[in-house]
């Protein structure tokens, strides 16, 4: 079967990072143009699941197994690694416990992106230990099946590490920025970014929040609903109660 194949559904996972210096804001790439997948668009550091996500030495090299649900281990290590790979954060800790401070060497992101390195083999390097449970499940989205290729992708909220700067790989993610989501929602609707559906129904969710921890408690407390749209007329219709109320997307939108 092959990866355009429409029964095929890949798994994915991206991360809201959010912070509350100086406002509320959410970090946001835009795709590179050249991308296959929302090419040109501004949407949240994230991808595909990959077979290292899985790698059996990861028991020693994470913490927070607590915290993992439904999701599983692997998403949540693929969504920490697309964060370092497309903006440089890293949600890791040393080894007293504290938040990772250093900076992400540009050669060596390029070097995790390309399959050259191992994830895995950095984080050891660095001695630090991914925190899993910095992340919290924020919604999940299905690509309807109307699509040449499809994602059950999962999307978490966590806090940004203040003292890590955001920079784009420049590979798949062409710029970076920390953007108030209701500002994000005003430029996608003026036209002068291009946001797509999921990344825009839960930019909406998110603008509901007025700080990243209120945002990440809603999160928690939110009954988690697969949304996987679905076609009715000439629109995409979505769960109404997913919690983005009674919403269809124009087919001509996509």
């Amino acid at each position: 079967m092959s990866e355009s194949s429409p029964e095929l559904i890949r798994p994915a996972a991206t991360v809201l990072l959010l912070r509350d210096a100086p406002d509320f804001e959410v970090l946001m790439v835009k795709r590179h143009h050249q991308i296959d997948f929302a090419a040109g668009a501004l949407v949240f550091p994230g991808g595909k699941s990959h077979g290292g996500d899985e790698d059996p030495r990861w028991r020693d090299l994470a913490t927070g197994w607590e915290a993992v649900g439904e999701d599983g281990s692997a998403l949540r290590i693929a969504a920490i690694r697309e964060a370092y790979e497309e903006a440089g954060v890293l949600l890791a800790r040393d080894g007293d416990g504290a938040f990772y401070e250093g900076e992400a060497a540009v050669e060596v992101r390029a070097a995790v992106a390309e399959d050259r390195l191992p994830f895995i083999e950095v984080v050891a390097d660095l001695g630090l230990k991914l925190d899993l449970a910095a992340l919290t499940i924020f919604a999940r989205w299905i690509t309807p099946k109307l699509m040449p290729k499809r994602f059950d992708t999962w999307f978490y909220a966590a806090h940004a590490p203040g003292a890590q700067q955001a920079i784009c790989d420049g590979h798949e993610a062409v710029d970076a920025e920390w953007i108030a989501p209701a500002q994000a929602l005003e430029m996608a609707a003026a036209g002068t970014r291009k946001v797509i559906f999921p990344t825009r129904m839960n930019l909406k969710l998110l603008a509901e929040s007025a700080s990243p921890g209120e945002a990440i408690a809603r999160s928690r407390d939110r009954p988690l609903v697969t949304v996987e749209p679905w076609v009715d007329g000439q629109g995409l219709r979505i769960p109404a109660h997913a919690g983005y109320g009674d919403v269809i997307e124009p087919l001509s939108a996509l």
